[in-house]
């Protein structure tokens, strides 16, 4: 089974894991020793060092116990992990669970440990979906039958995220359930029409919110000077040290927005200060991984031996993509401030755990792939096909 496993994915994640605690030294020594500062009185360059190192080590452990689990457990199971995760987001909103940071009150603290269950979801809702989809897979095309309980799914799937709120995580959830939906047979007109219908009707509601109409004026109006200066700074932040990197960056450990210059630099702003340091051509080979290891997991998802594996591969891999592509957008001003990390870069425990999970998942559906098995799903996927024209 090994032999058949993607050691290209695999050896792409722990490069780009790696290298991300190697940004993490680099950038976050002025804001840990504030930290430690603050709150020991003794200032430590180390503090997002370590415990990143620690996120680190039970990050890829865990990616190894997942990718010997047969990814069909999963599917057994999806219901009870996904009903579990949802369970966690309504605790979020209990006080005295809650550990929120900044304006999202997505942590939940258990005794001495804090973690976000939304970044969790990502994965559990990937499973429950695709267990959904298997199940309508003669009706995802209809209207009344597939779309409209689509629709009441991702309500489901989303509403306690919303209202925490943790809109970049909304984001992402929404895009992983219309790319699944798209990809398993659904109608993009029903999806156009429903997107259309989301904005008109969410937006004015999602603008209620003073800090997220903020982020919007600051995205549409970012030469405006009053804006630059307060809730347009970190975006501000982040366009100098990106200017200031140039072809060939400032060099490892010299950038100089790190020094309180740019808000979050270890975490949702770490690819501001990458592009500071390693510079225009360096930043490419990272970019590059990232096309490789996407390529590699829909690779996967083509080649996987049952639907399951196929909606869970697409899944998995369209969240990488996506949330990759809206982290760098942020930092380069082509989208608001959404709060979501760098995958596999940025500094955050949960959502490195969550991830590197799905890539062991993503692992175990390519080590069960044979050609037969491939050829198998898709004769079955035409003779379906062709049963439904019959009727």
């Amino acid at each position: 089974m090994f032999r058949r496993m993607d050691l290209l994915l695999l050896g792409i994640t722990i490069v780009l894991t790696l290298f991300g605690l190697a940004m993490i030294a680099s950038v976050s020594v002025f804001e840990s020793y504030q930290l430690t500062q603050r709150l020991t009185g003794h200032g430590i360059n180390s503090f997002y060092l370590w415990r990143g190192f620690l996120h680190v080590l039970m990050g890829l452990g865990a990616m190894a116990v997942v990718s010997m689990i047969p990814y069909r457990f999963w599917e057994r199971h999806a219901r009870l992990f996904f009903f579990a995760t949802l369970i966690l987001l309504v605790a979020v909103l209990i006080p005295g669970f809650n550990a929120g940071w900044g304006t999202s009150s997505s942590w939940l603290r258990l005794g001495g440990l804090s973690f976000q269950p939304s970044e969790f979801l990502k994965l559990t809702f990937v499973f429950y979906l695709s267990v959904w989809l298997q199940k309508r897979e003669q009706l995802i095309g209809t209207f009344r039958e597939g779309f409209l309980p689509f629709v009441v799914v991702l309500v489901v799937s989303t509403f306690i995220v919303a209202i925490e709120p943790d809109l970049g995580t909304f984001l992402i959830l929404a895009c992983i359930g219309s790319a699944m939906f798209f990809i398993a047979g659904g109608n993009i007109f029903h999806l156009l029409l429903g997107g259309s219908l989301a904005i008109a009707i969410g937006l004015p509601i999602i603008l209620e919110k003073q800090y997220i109409r903020a982020r919007f004026v600051a995205f549409l109006f970012p030469n405006d000077l009053s804006i630059k200066e307060t809730f347009g700074y970190q975006i501000k932040q982040a366009l100098i040290a990106i200017g200031s990197g140039g072809f060939f960056g400032v060099g490892y450990g010299k950038s100089i927005q790190k020094f309180g210059y740019l808000p979050e630099v270890q975490a949702d702003m770490v690819f501001a200060a990458m592009a500071e340091e390693l510079g225009f051509f360096r930043l490419l080979i990272v970019l590059m991984m990232y096309a490789v290891l996407i390529v590699r997991g829909y690779r996967i998802a083509q080649q996987a031996p049952d639907r399951f594996g196929f909606l869970v591969a697409s899944g998995i891999t369209t969240w990488i993509a996506v949330q990759t592509i809206v982290n760098i957008c942020v930092n380069l001003g082509l989208f608001p401030l959404t709060g979501l990390t760098l995958p596999f870069i940025s500094y955050g425990g949960s959502s490195l755990m969550s991830l590197l999970c799905g890539i062991g998942v993503l692992l175990n559906i390519s080590a069960h792939s044979t050609e037969e098995a491939t050829l198998a799903r898709r004769m079955k996927k035409t003779t379906g096909r062709l049963s439904l024209w019959s009727v």
